[in-house]
This record gives C-alpha cells, sequence and structure tokens, in this order.
C-alpha cells in the first residue's frame, strides 16, 4: 500500500497508467469506461464483469469526497479499505446507499463537514484505496448505457466540493508512463524483500496498532533500532525478509491456503476484514489483493480438478450447474481463467469469464448449466458460447459471487466438481 501510493504521487491527474490501468494523484480516481485489458499487470486476478477505478487516499492531505450518482437498478459496490486492506465503508447496491456526496477522513480530522454530505467514513490509517467495480454485461448496448453513469464516478480533495454531480468523460482521460509499469507475466512487485526493512519504520508509523498489538509494535521498533547501530543485525533482518519472501511464495497458491470446501474448492471467509488474521491477509495480499468483504462478493478458488489433479490446458474440463444449483446471489456471479500468474490468458475469442453478464449461454434441456474449459475449443459449435478458454499450462478456476445468498455465507452452497474430460 505504502509503494502504490508513492505511484499515485507520480500521477499528475487522473487517467490510465500506460493506457490500461485506472490512476490518480493521491484523494483522487481514475475509472475505466469497459471492461480492463488482458494485458494488466498490476492487481492480480483481475476481472471483466465490471467497469474498475482505482485511486488511493492520503490522510496527510486532507479529507477527500467520493461521488455516488444515480445507478438505477444496475449492481454496484465502492470497495475502500484502509491500509491493512480492511473496509471502512458500505457503499453499494447490497447497502440502499442513495446517490449523492460521501466525506473519506481520518479519525483524527475534526474539521467541518459541510452541507449536502450525506455521511462520513473514518479510517485510522494514513493511506486507503478506494476501487468502485460497476456490473457491465457483455453486450455493446450495455457499454452504451453504462458510460453516463460511470461518467458521474469521481474522488476528489473536500477543499474541491461545491454540492455539483462532477462529470468527467473516462473515455478520453490522458495515459502516464511506460509499458514497462504494468511488468510483465507477473504481477509488478509491490513489496521488494531486498527495501522492505527500509520501508518499514515510515509503514509502521502510516499504521497504527490494533488493540494488543503495542508490544509487537514496540518489538519491532527495538529490532529496527539495534539494526540501525549493529551491520549484523542488520544482515540477519535483511536474510530474514529475502527467506519470508521464498516463504511467501506458497501462498501465492490457492490450494495452499483458506478454508476447503467440496471439490478441492477453498474459500476464505475475512476479506476485507482481516483484522489479526496475519498469515491469510498475507495470502490475498500475495495472490489476489482487494478482496471484497463476503457478504459483498463471496470467493471461490480452484487450482485442482474433482480427483486432485492440477487443472491444464492441455486437457478438457467440464464443470455442470444443476438447475437448482446455479450461484445463489442478488447480484450477479462468474467462473474466470487465469493462467498460472493469475492473470488473463489472451485467446482469439477475448474471453475470459463467463456467468451472468453473457447473454448467449446455452442450457440443458433440463435447466442446468454446463461450462467447458480447456485449451482447445469445443468440436460442437453450438457449445461454443459455453467454452472458457485456457492456456496451453497450469490455470486457475476462480467463481465470484456477488451480493451472495446465505447459502453461500453459511456454507450450505458450494461451486460444482471440476471434471477432466
Amino acid at each position: 500500500m505504502h509503494n502504490r501510493l508513492s505511484i499515485m504521487e507520480q500521477v499528475p491527474e487522473p487517467g490510465l497508467l500506460v493506457g490500461i490501468v485506472p490512476a490518480g494523484p493521491p484523494n483522487h480516481i481514475g475509472m475505466l469506461h469497459d471492461y480492463i485489458r488482458p494485458e494488466e499487470r498490476v492487481v492480480a486476478c483481475p476481472n471483466q464483469d465490471v467497469v474498475y477505478g482505482f485511486g488511493a487516499l492520503d490522510a496527510e492531505r486532507g479529507p477527500a469526497v467520493v461521488q455516488v450518482p444515480d445507478f438505477g437498478d444496475r449492481f454496484w459496490v465502492y470497495q475502500i479499505v484502509n491500509q491493512r486492506t480492511d473496509s471502512f465503508v458500505e457503499l453499494g447496491k447490497m447497502y440502499g446507499t442513495k446517490p449523492g456526496h460521501y466525506l473519506l477522513a481520518h479519525e483524527d480530522w475534526d474539521g467541518e463537514v459541510p452541507e449536502g454530505i450525506a455521511g462520513v467514513f473514518r479510517y485510522d490509517t494514513r493511506i486507503g484505496i478506494v476501487i468502485p467495480r460497476v456490473f457491465l454485461d457483455d453486450t455493446a448496448e450495455d457499454r452504451a448505457a453504462v458510460a453516463p453513469v460511470v461518467n458521474r464516478i469521481c474522488v476528489y480533495p473536500l477543499e474541491k466540493f461545491d454540492g455539483t454531480m462532477k462529470v468527467t468523460d473516462w473515455a478520453n482521460v490522458p495515459s502516464f508512463g511506460n509499458a514497462d509499469a504494468t511488468g510483465d507475466q507477473e504481477e509488478t512487485q509491490w513489496v521488494d524483500p531486498n527495501t522492505f526493512f527500509d520501508v518499514f519504520p515510515a509503514v509502521l508509523d502510516e499504521i497504527p496498532p490494533l488493540p494488543g498489538e503495542e508490544s509487537l509494535y514496540a518489538w519491532f521498533r527495538t529490532v529496527l533500532e539495534g539494526a540501525a547501530r549493529d551491520p549484523e543485525i542488520a544482515a540477519a533482518l535483511g536474510q530474514a525478509a529475502l527467506d519470508a519472501d521464498v516463504t511467501v511464495k506458497e501462498l501465492f497458491e490457492f490450494r495452499n491456503y483458506g478454508i476447503p470446501v467440496d471439490h478441492n474448492w477453498t474459500t476464505q471467509r475475512s476479506g476485507a476484514r482481516f483484522g489479526t488474521e496475519y498469515l491469510l491477509r498475507t495470502a490475498v495480499g500475495k495472490s489476489n489483493i482487494f478482496v471484497n468483504t463476503p457478504n459483498e462478493t463471496s470467493y471461490f478458488y480452484q487450482d485442482l480438478d474433482a480427483d486432485g489433479r492440477r487443472l491444464h490446458g492441455a486437457h478438457g474440463y467440464r464443470v455442470r450447474f444443476d438447475a437448482d444449483q446455479l450461484p445463489p446471489v442478488r447480484g450477479f456471479w462468474s467462473l474466470t481463467v487465469y493462467n498460472r500468474h493469475h492473470f488473463f490468458h489472451p485467446n482469439d475469442l477475448d474471453r475470459y469469464s463467463l456467468g451472468t453478464k453473457n447473454q448467449d449461454l446455452t442450457f440443458d434441456a433440463d435447466g442446468s448449466l454446463t461450462i467447458t474449459v480447456g485449451g482447445a475449443a469445443p468440436a460442437d459449435p453450438a457449445t461454443l458460447a459455453n467454452w472458457l478458454p485456457a492456456p496451453d499450462d497450469e490455470f486457475t478456476l476462480y467463481l465470484r459471487a456477488y451480493w451472495p445468498d446465505d447459502a453461500i455465507l453459511d456454507g450450505s452452497w458450494n461451486p460444482p466438481a471440476i471434471v477432466r474430460a
């Protein structure tokens, strides 16, 4: 988070990083106007079900105003998290949020809230992240319909608030940076073990301890003070960071963490409210950072088929949802394919997920839905609409359930088996 803010500090105005990733200066956001492109390498496990926005809050620069337009019946949610990636707002369709202007302020800010602000949300760290998500179905008509709504999403410093609904044409904004900014095959390296302990003291100042963490913080500071005086301690810390980086890499694989459920799927039920669940926060941060709270979105992860074999594009797979077993949601659901780096695999169909957004899915006569996944297209053209292309390599399946029903939240519904053909 500290390093992400440093990138936002280099962005002169809301726009796109390398023409792909929405961004803005601190206390602003950038917005897309369509699905995010497959070249994106800034955040692992993107989806092509929503129009994304992204920006960073900096409490040292004062409060920010977040603008909520009238979304009508369209699904939407604003994920706004503190520096621990824990949510501190409730803004979205599931909350019945009304259009208007909302204030995001540090808990120590004691300024006057101006008339016209519909609500105030407080956070306790220096940095926050704002990520709007707005549902978009897979049609040209919906792309046209969503544009005027998305153009009314924005975040800006409190001093710019005048009570009006600001409008930005997000389809025509500047691009910043060069192509290297999005990395290569893997996610941009946001945490460098070689410089971790150089940055750590500043991060401790930016994130206050939770109740019970005071002694842990004191211990951290004592060790850092020792390292500043003793080169041997500094060298030991440096090696510890390198060793930890190797260990944390194992948490990138979804099968290595979380709650096991039926058919080798895993899930987690503490997203964006991690608290002191340090291992889970680390694993999510490594594999798919910026997850929503479970009541906003529930996630299911799959690296294996029904027999426990690693998913690989050399094989074909079937995912069959019985007629009464589609993901029970009030928002939408999707099944996404990621390559072994947790990003999209470019394909001729430009297709990376299937679900609610797709108007042309073919259901079986009994009402069930069968999705096929693999590197080779199905022989029957009639089933092409239900095919998810996979890379000729290891891959991962990822099911999202936005605004899930109780059956998902209480664990009584789980995704079906991934059956190798």
